[in-house]
């Protein structure tokens, strides 16, 4: 078809849609440009089919934007057009950072040079664009976008440090320091979905991009990028402008993370699942070389960005399902705890064996646990000073700085989301000759970091502390469950609970932008029974003016704190959208009071039905506004789900039900398949506590088919 005839078709199908002009008429532009320019031409016949087969709202969210640069960097779905991960987007990308490296160290950045890094992901889904047309997104992998983005650096004359294979985040930042370079990218999509890719950035220390130096690079590649430079990555080899780097690294990268070790307890059985990801080159060596005796699940130890024994396909520790495959691993080989970690092996999670079942740590818990370690064993062996500290981000939970105050040390505890507040922390200790204070970092979200090797959270380093804790524990015949009600006990209980609303495409950045807005603007007494007596807006206070654009979009953070219950100590919710996932997160903490041992089960209890209850009722005020009434099974529904997913199973849950009236077991079977088909890998799972909760039964259960 003709340009113009596409352009024309795709106008008349996005006016169908509820969305705002301004996205219909960017996508257009998007479209146009991409169906015009001759480097795009690979790309025009699967733009051609979506056109022909109106897929609107797809074409839209593909296109509306240039996929943009959030708290770690820039990451999304893989697929065709300025609002996906490709090689285009990534060399576009490349160039911009080449570009923004000679304009802020000249000649330095040209002989420093990057170092490149990726992750296991590869792009294998089906049934997105027309799998008879020659597709260039197609089983695009990480080194693939590595390689394309080392053509743009060497092209501008910056040399390139690249692994052959992949290695985790946390080596990439480790390698900056250890190789001198200028900066280095990560590509991965960190524990999101197979579908889904991605570039983090580094800079010279090894610490992701902090405002306004990330909004500076952001300019460069949406505004000033004109034309991208290549050259044959052969041929940029033969010029000595790429240098493969491999054993050396890891070997000097293993052996920096030996030294954070705080005790000799080696008497603890291991089962580590690396989720099909590179903690193989990371974790498991490092245990291994510590002498601690640890078992590699099978399942899940192949590298694969299929991710194809993770439920759900989702590698992510923060979700308790990513163990589901390595637990009869676990029981077999009688371990004590099981570890895994994302696919670039920066974030850690923890399960652990008590009376026979298996219970997880929470990323907030795992904080706890290695807070309270770590300070025992500075203070042991003398290392404490006044100036020790300890660093977290604001959504973290209040108990680390508690522990880290009753025991007089430092605590710098308000810092925006995101690992890279931490790291700078980190540089000005560092400049100021005081890194030898430092004991730890921690964000809730499973990410830690000790030592001074590196700029970014490492699951080895957490896994390190967590095994000697567990270990030294065990030693005592206790478990690191029995660790934590100690310290719960001893501080009170600390009840720390993350949710979301996930909402999709363009109309769902609108859907996001008008909660935070009526948030923000309005005086809210109370959110149900829960009376607030607080409202912290983070782009409020210094610095005035904000540093960036990036720096207001890492601000946009609202804090309620509610009047004390009289089991509380204190109670708050924090709200803010998502840097690289299109959510909005809300951080539920509720902190009772210090207790005996014996009475803490009740104590929790508490704590947990109070939470449960602020939860329902802040959820259900912001569903209000989305105009969604949204009942009391819906929040049983696997959190992570589109909310416009949630809602389409409400309303076919009584169509799974009547199944139960077919007679054929087979017809069954593929009627429930079809239903539930849109919601992915894993479905019955996903939803089986809300139906359970309607239907007294599972769903498998009701319908005879388990």
């Amino acid at each position: 078809m003709e340009t113009e005839a596409l352009l024309k078709r795709a106008k008349l199908g996005f006016a169908d849609l509820d969305i705002s002009d301004k996205y219909i008429q960017a996508a257009l532009n998007g479209l146009e440009i991409w169906l015009t320019e001759n480097i795009f031409d690979d790309y025009v016949p699967q733009i051609e089919y979506l056109i022909e087969n109106e897929k609107w709202d797809f074409l839209l969210d593909s296109f509306y934007q240039v996929i943009p640069f959030g708290t770690g960097g820039r990451r999304g779905l893989v697929g065709i057009g300025p609002n996906r991960i490709n090689t285009w987007t990534i060399q576009a990308s490349a160039q911009g950072h080449s570009q923004y490296l000679i304009k802020e160290y000249g000649e330095e950045a040209k002989q420093r040079g990057v170092v490149l890094t990726f992750d296991v992901r590869k792009y294998t889904q089906k049934g997105v664009y027309d799998d008879t047309l020659p597709n260039p997104v197609m089983n695009l992998d990480g080194k693939q976008l590595a390689i394309a983005a080392a053509e743009v650096y060497a092209a501008n004359a910056i040399k390139v440090y690249m692994f052959d294979s992949a290695r985790t985040t946390p080596e990439l930042s480790y390698a900056i320091r250890h190789l001198n370079a200028i900066s280095g990218d990560m590509f991965s999509a960190s524990h999101n979905l197979p579908t889904d890719n991605g570039k983090k950035v580094y800079d010279l220390y090894g610490g992701q991009l902090i405002p306004p130096h990330d909004q500076i690079l952001v300019n460069e590649v949406t505004e000033n990028v004109k034309q991208i430079k290549m050259i044959n990555f052969d041929e940029a080899k033969k010029k000595g402008l790429i240098k493969f780097v491999g054993e050396e690294v890891d070997n000097a990268f293993q052996n920096a993370v030996l030294p954070v070790s705080l005790s000799d307890q080696r008497n603890l059985k291991i089962v580590y699942s690396p989720l099909h990801g590179t903690g193989l080159t990371s974790v498991y060596p490092i245990l291994t070389k510590m002498g601690f005796d640890v078992s590699l699940d099978p399942n899940t130890s192949n590298l694969s960005g299929a991710f194809e024994n993770v439920t759900f396909n989702i590698p992510n520790p923060e979700v308790i399902e990513s163990f589901d495959y390595t637990l009869p691993f676990g029981d077999k080989e009688n371990a004590d705890i099981i570890i895994n970690t994302d696919p670039d092996a920066d974030r850690i999670g923890v399960m652990v064996k008590q009376n026979g079942s298996w219970k997880f740590l929470s990323g907030n818990e795992i904080g706890i646990l290695l807070t309270n370690y770590a300070i025992s064993k500075f203070n042991q062996s003398g290392r404490l000073s006044p100036n020790s500290v300890v660093i977290k981000t604001d959504v973290t939970t209040s108990l680390i700085e508690l522990i880290a105050r009753e025991n007089n040390v430092n605590c710098i505890g308000n810092l925006l989301v995101g690992f890279k507040y931490i790291s700078e922390e980190m540089n000005k200790l560092e400049k100021d000759g005081k890194i030898e204070d430092f004991i730890l970092g921690a964000e809730e979200s499973h990410g830690f970091i000790t030592g001074n090797y590196c700029r970014d959270k490492d699951a080895a380093c957490a896994a390190v502390w967590v095994a000697e804790y567990a270990a030294e524990l065990k030693k005592k015949n206790k478990t690191l469950l029995e660790g934590l009600d100690e310290i719960y006990a001893q501080y009170g209980y600390c009840h720390n609970y993350l949710t979301e609303i996930r909402l999709l495409g363009a109309k769902g950045m609108e859907q996001i932008l008008h909660i935070m807005k009526h948030l923000r603007e309005n005086r809210i007494e109370s959110f149900g029974e829960f009376v607030v007596n607080q409202k912290i807006d983070r782009w409020e206070g210094d610095p005035k003016p904000h540093l960036s654009a990036t720096d207001t979009s890492a601000r946009n953070v609202l804090i309620y704190h509610f009047d004390n219950l009289s089991d509380t100590t204190s109670m708050r919710v924090t709200v803010r959208p998502s840097g690289t996932e299109p959510k909005i997160k809300m951080y539920f903490e509720v902190f009772g009071k210090p207790c005996n041992l014996d009475s803490l089960d009740d104590q929790k209890k508490k704590i947990s039905d109070i939470r449960t209850g602020l939860e329902k009722a802040f959820m259900r005020y912001c569903y209000k506004l989305l105009n969604v009434d949204f009942p009391d099974r819906g929040f049983l529904l696997f959190w992570q789900l589109p909310l416009d997913d949630k809602l389409k199973y409400l309303k076919i849950e009584e169509q799974i039900a009547n199944l139960k009236n077919v007679s054929d077991a087979n017809v069954r079977k593929a009627g429930l398949d079809k239903l539930l088909a849109f919601l992915g890998a894993n479905p019955v799972e996903k939803v089986n506590k809300a139906f359970q909760e309607k239907y007294k039964a599972g769903i498998l259960e009701y319908l005879g088919l388990s």
